[in-house]
């Protein structure tokens, strides 16, 4: 039997070692905390190509891609893990305000069409603009859940709290504070630390993202509603997730007041019931950016792959993030 090493139990590590596993792989992950605490824990859930990529041809391509697989990996991952997954397709409605909003709404469905991403007329509230959708959501904490549990039932080993420290692609080698390990092949997917592990990777750095949470009773929203990246959605047993924004704030995962009540004041715009709820919490987490997009597949000739730099966009590119890695591994 094959063996691989990953490191980062975050979503994309975790789906990986899911597939490599089934494929019959000897997994094991390591990570500095618990799996899922970082960047998979704090993401709202969205399955969003047409909220979040304007231009990008080939990102388009993979998400749309991802976001046609989800139903299966979901029913999937349910089977293997015996843990529900709340996930809905439930659209996006994209709204402008005012006729300048309208034209640069116009002018984005143009430019998504011509990478693939369609989008529609539609009717909500007296806006100037409103554009639908296909995006969905899905509950992060449940396909987290899911994920932690169907690997250990394939046994994969999770070596939480145990950080690796550097890659040495050659053996390749992973070192971390209690010692070194080889396999015959190590995945890099350990998010904004990546390239902290190994040498002459594409840089990705942490941006961090802010998101609020309102209890509120079900039946306020059936969509995503958003208008550049202010969005808001509801969760089947009620609660409202508004968000979000963009920090380049390094590590620091320390909760900003004034950025939280700006996200407020931009969600209560879209869905004016908000405005006099109170936010029952807020948190923010690191998203993993690189200039180049996903950074996957092989390092040069060695036996160390890389699955990092997925941005804003990380819950979404999971399927078909996990399915190119093992389809690269093979069998294992």
């Amino acid at each position: 039997m094959k063996s691989v090493i990953i490191a980062g139990a975050g979503i994309i590590g975790l789906a990986s070692a899911w597939r490599l596993a089934q494929r019959g792989w000897n997994v094991t992950v390591f990570d500095p905390r618990e799996p899922v605490s970082e960047a998979s824990w704090a993401a709202a859930g969205m399955l969003a190509p047409g909220g979040e990529i304007d231009s990008n041809a080939n990102l388009a391509k993979m998400a749309l891609r991802s976001l046609g697989m989800y139903p299966e990996f979901v029913r999937s991952l349910e089977e293997d893990s015996d843990v529900s997954i709340e996930y809905t397709s439930c659209g996006a409605m994209e709204v402008a305000f005012d006729d300048a909003g309208l034209a640069a709404l116009n002018a984005k469905a143009e430019r998504q069409a011509a990478i693939g991403i369609v989008s529609e007329p539609c009717r909500y509230r007296d806006w100037a603009g409103r554009r639908y959708l296909a995006d969905a959501v899905v509950d992060p904490l449940s396909i987290n859940e899911a994920l932690v549990t169907a690997c250990r039932a394939r046994g994969v080993t999770i070596r939480e709290h145990e950080a690796v420290t550097e890659v040495l692609p050659h053996g390749p080698v992973v070192r971390t504070l209690h010692g070194e390990y080889t396999a015959d092949r190590v995945l890099i997917a350990a998010g904004a630390w990546s390239t902290t592990l190994m040498a002459d990777l594409p840089l990705v750095y942490p941006v961090r993202g802010h998101l609020l949470y309102f209890e509120m009773e079900p039946g306020l929203l059936n969509t995503i509603v958003r208008s550049g990246h202010t969005y808001v959605f509801q969760r089947e047993a009620g609660g409202v997730i508004a968000g979000s924004s963009m920090e380049h704030a390094g590590f620091d995962r320390t909760v900003d007041p004034a950025v939280a009540e700006d996200i407020h004041k931009r969600a209560a715009k879209l869905v004016p019931e908000l405005a006099d709820a109170k936010p029952a919490d807020c948190w923010n987490g690191l998203r993993p950016a690189t200039d180049v997009g996903p950074v996957l597949g092989r390092v040069g000739d060695t036996n160390v792959w890389t699955a990092y730099g997925h941005f804003r966009n990380g819950i979404l590119l999971t399927p078909d993030t996990a399915q190119i890695i093992a389809d690269q591994f093979g069998p294992g």
